[in-house]
């Protein structure tokens, strides 16, 4: 038995429709992720589909039969394309051809797929897949447009190079994120509006041109946390360091390497964020000598290395005049408890994840606890992006007790005290409600 850990899309059943072009292969991937994290999946493809895939591979896959023929006798009922969809949580088509896109923006129904469209009663959303022309075709831009004011959610495409040689827009997204997308679409929105400041990653402090100081931070919970949090509906800016990861969808990436870049582009953005989440393993100190040319060996003995503090950027996002709502991460050896709480409080910070390096430190599982004014809250052993979503909801209670303890306290003021507070008493009892 393989454990499911809990998604958005756990339970829910999707109907995944193919239609013909070569990215019909990519399906394959896609339906096995979202088998994967628990959703139930009925496959409907097109006959141009099945000259790409086989049935075979999609009914392997889902385990369920796949659908091909609206008037196909072994469906059992002459209205599959009702049933199927009366039954389904969301439709997805992908690829989505640019045949396929004009007849659903037409309103056509001569096909089983296309009438499962027109009867549907979920949402729908497409993911186009077509040659750069034709996706950059007039026809093309209207059909999709038609779409979207329908409400059909667009995703993608992508650029890049394509099967027929060229390159330009029009791939197929990548099945992760195409699932990633299709998980925001059902993510509840805790964090709609929320503008979200946060940092992943390491830092690399040069020696000289080709060396320098770093750490073994691989990114992953940073880059899970940023999905998560967009996903929920939050605004989020990643400033990240060197990882080889790509860049969450709907998320702004800002790159940098150095603790320095990465404390200017975090206090350049810090006033405008409600929230700031330090994850980056930021080096503590960098080289103030920094050699202009490679250092060679055969130097007079070892080269002298001196080492400076870099900037808190948590500490000092923490001390802004009205701070977001900041979250630390405390990567320790021992006594975990003890030395987050102690740093929580000396940044003076409402929250901070803690998790000892040697269970999960630049690996693709963890085990974390949230430290706050009430205590230790450790969370279960998981994957990195499952213990993401619990975090990002923490965050999302946490804002709404924020929200609440301060109309009520409003509402207390302004019937026995006409005075407004002062900043520093605002201040305390943000903090108090946190």
């Amino acid at each position: 038995m393989v454990l499911v850990e809990a998604s958005a899309l756990t339970g829910k059943r999707i109907v995944l429709g193919v239609t013909g072009g070569i990215a019909a292969y990519k399906a394959a991937a896609l339906l096995r992720r979202i088998v994967g994290v628990g959703a139930h999946v009925d496959v409907v493809m097109t006959a141009a589909a099945t000259r790409f895939v086989t049935p075979l591979t999609f009914q392997t896959l889902s385990g369920n039969a796949v659908h091909t023929d609206l008037w196909d006798p072994a469906s059992g009922s002459a209205l599959a394309h009702i049933g199927l969809s009366r039954a389904a949580d969301a439709i997805l088509v992908a690829p989505a051809s640019a045949d396929f896109l004009a007849r659903v923006a037409g309103g056509r129904a001569d096909d089983l797929l296309s009438a499962l469209v027109l009867a549907r009663e979920c949402p729908l959303l497409v993911a186009p897949a077509m040659n750069r022309r034709m996706w950059e075709h007039p026809a093309t831009r209207r059909n999709v447009e038609t779409l979207a004011q329908d409400g059909v959610p667009c995703l993608g495409p992508a650029a890049g190079e394509q099967a027929c040689g060229e390159s330009g827009a029009g791939r197929m997204l990548e099945p992760e994120a195409i699932l990633a997308c299709l998980e925001a679409f059902f993510t509840p929105k805790t964090l709609a509006g929320r503008r979200l400041l946060m940092t992943a990653g390491p830092t690399f402090e040069a020696i000289d041109p080709v060396r320098g100081i770093t750490n073994l931070s691989s990114g992953r919970m940073g880059y899970a946390i940023a999905q998560a949090a967009a996903q929920a509906g939050a605004e989020v800016t990643l400033v990240s360091g060197p990882v080889a990861l790509p860049a969450p969808p709907e998320v702004t990436w800002i790159p940098v390497v150095s603790a320095l870049e990465m404390h200017a582009a975090v206090m350049e953005r810090a006033a405008a964020a409600e929230i700031f989440i330090g994850v980056a393993a930021v080096a503590d100190y960098r080289v103030e000598n920094m050699a202009e040319k490679k250092l060679k060996k055969d130097m007079d003995g070892p080269p002298r290395i001196r080492l400076i503090p870099n900037p808190d950027i948590l500490a000092d996002v923490a001390a802004c005049k009205n701070p977001p709502f900041c979250v630390g991460f405390a990567a320790e050896c021992e006594n975990l408890e003890a030395y987050a709480q102690k740093k929580r409080r000396k940044k003076n910070i409402p929250l901070i994840v803690g998790n000892l390096i040697q269970e999960g430190f630049g690996g693709e599982r963890n085990r974390i606890v949230l430290f706050d004014d009430q205590g230790a809250h450790p969370l279960p052993e998981a994957s990195k992006t499952h213990l993401a979503r619990m975090l990002v909801a923490h965050i999302a209670q946490c804002l709404n007790k924020t929200r609440t303890g301060s109309e009520q306290s409003l509402n207390h003021t302004s019937t026995h005290n006409p005075e407004p507070p002062t900043h520093a008493e605002d201040h305390n009892r943000h903090q108090d409600s946190r």
